[in-house]
Order: C-alpha cells, then structure tokens, then sequence
C-alpha cells in the first residue's frame, strides 16, 4: 500500500494545500524563507495535513477552507520539528541535513516561532472561534509533551504510562486536532467528531511506536535519520522498557545504563538485547491494538470512500518501513 493510492482522492486538494503552503511561506526576511522551505520542501508524508482533507471529506465539507487548515497543521507540525531538531541535536532528518545543521540553533528556532505565530494568523482568517480553540489547545500540549519528553530523557525508571503520555501530547495530539477540524468543518453530530478525534489519537500512537521500532529496525535509506539515534538522546522508548521489564538481569542492566549515559557505544550489544527479547514485535503488536482502537472509533462517521481510505490509513501507520 502506497501513499500515492491512500492520497489518490485527495490529490486535488494536496496540490491546493501545496499552494497555500507557498504562498504562506513568504516573509520579506529572507532566512525565514531559506529555512522554512528548505524545512517544507525536504520530503515527508505530509500525512497530518491530509488527515485534514480526508476527515473534512469523510465529513460531508465542500468549501475550501480545509486546505487552510491543512496547511496550518503542516505549518505547527514543522516548527515542531524544528524545534525537536535543536533540542535533539540531530543532524540528519529525512535523508538530509537538519535544518540547525544547515542555518544553525537560533535560525531554526527562530523560524519555528514565526511558522507557529503564521499558523495562528492563519486561523484567525478561517473565522472559527471552534477551531482556533483546537488548535491552541493542541499546540499547547505538544509543548507540554516536548517537556515531558526532555524530562524523561536519561530516565531508566519511566514507566509504559509514562511513555505513552509522552507519545499522546507530542505526536498523537496533532493527529487528533486535525481528525478532529474535519468534522467541525463538515458539521458531524458530536459522537462522530469525537469519533475522528479519537481515530487521529490512536492513529497518532501507533505511528509514533512504529517510529520507535524503526530507530532499531529500520534502513537508514528509508527511515532518512540514524539508526539509534533515540538511545543516543537517552530516550527510554518502548523497545527499551520491554527490555528492561522481559529479559535477563544483564540485559535489563545494560539498557539501564545505556538510557543513563546517551551515546551510541552501547547500541550494537542494546540492539541485540532487543532482537533476543522480541522487543519490536512487542511494540509492534501494541502499535497495532492502538490502530484496531483507531478503527472502531470510526463507527458512527458514515461510509464513503474518505472513510475507507482512513481505514486503509490505519493499516499503512503500522506496516510501513520508513
């Protein structure tokens, strides 16, 4: 299953939210246009702002004014980025240098803050108090989330709860505002719009564990960052605390002491503790209970082709290899 075919009947309206990206891009200050198109234009599902258009759809909208927020949701979840870059110290993202490689720290952060208040401006224009409240409110929590997140960082004791919370207010909250923009756009009665927000919550999850399997499993080429980069940062993910919880005392204290100390001198002998305990089928496994989640709350959206394509959606967050 390919992402051209999950797009296919949005394919219109990803070229419209493309265009809007452009034009909302643009600032006379030219190192914010080198930065944020180098940033946009460096590869990417593009797969929140399509949960925009495809809720929208699934939802009976025919304006236009999804596209908007498609691009607002992009435009967040690239400061995001941005900003996780520095934090992170990362250095490749995509296949490519990270933009606080390329420009440095403070340009990146910088033309982080400008695409967050861009985006702000940009639901101003959609006239939705509704909506503007989502969004806030989203992109509230994923700070909240990123701090979490640092806290956690060289932390052996976080707990699966713990986790997981870190996953709901980082990635899974801008999966569920933007499920949730297309029912408010196509006025779905509330237990459908909830249903959507619901859906992006889990699909959220389930996409972010998956990218957590794939710091450890998968080809360089196709995830487009190093492997091990999490146990680098000294990030305790699930593979990690499967370790930790299932398998031997010396596995257990070598993961323990890898999460405490970051770095990459312990990642051939950690990965080989996550192979032996089954470690990323276990988060697999838990990657696709959320997805099955994701599923149900679909339930009372009506049937159309969007609402098939979200379902084929679930299962491509789970099975995909980059």
């Amino acid at each position: 299953m390919s992402v051209k075919h999950l797009y296919a009947p949005i394919a219109e309206d990803m070229k419209a939210v493309d265009a809007v990206i452009r034009q909302r891009l643009h600032s006379d200050v030219v190192l914010i246009r080198q930065v944020a198109e180098y940033i946009i234009n460096s590869g990417g599902k593009r797969l929140r702002p399509a949960l925009v258009l495809m809720t929208a759809k699934a939802a009976g909208y025919e304006g236009t004014a999804h596209h908007e927020l498609a691009a607002v949701v992009e435009f967040i979840h690239t400061a995001t980025l941005l900003h996780d870059d520095v934090v992170d110290e990362s250095e490749l993202r995509r296949g490519a240098q990270t933009a606080n490689a390329m420009f440095g720290n403070a340009a990146s952060v910088l033309v982080g803050d400008f695409l967050y208040s861009r985006a702000f401006q940009m639901m101003v224009s959609v006239g939705s108090m509704r909506i503007m409240e989502v969004l806030a409110d989203a992109t509230n929590v994923i700070a909240e989330g990123e701090v979490l997140q640092l806290l956690n960082c060289h932390d052996a004791d976080v707990a699966i709860d713990d986790y997981l919370r870190v996953i709901r207010y980082k990635t899974a909250k801008l999966f569920e505002a933007a499920a949730r923009l297309g029912g408010i756009l196509g006025q779905l009665p509330r237990d459908a719009e909830d249903g959507l927000a619901d859906f992006g919550m889990h699909l959220g999850t389930a996409f972010q564990l998956i990218d957590d399997v794939l710091d450890y499993s998968g080809a360089e080429v196709a995830t487009g960052k190093h492997l091990g980069d999490d146990l680098a940062e000294g990030k305790p993910t699930l593979p990690l605390i499967h370790v930790m919880q299932h398998g031997t005392d010396a596995q257990a204290t070598l993961v323990r002491r890898a999460i405490e100390e970051g770095g990459r001198d312990a990642f051939a002998d950690v990965h080989r503790a996550i192979l032996d305990t089954g470690a990323l089928e276990a988060t697999r496994q838990f990657a696709r209970r959320e997805v099955e989640l994701a599923k149900n709350a679909l339930d009372a959206v009506p049937s159309s082709l969007f609402k098939d394509r979200l379902l084929e959606l679930s299962d491509f967050a789970v099975g995909r290899d980059h």
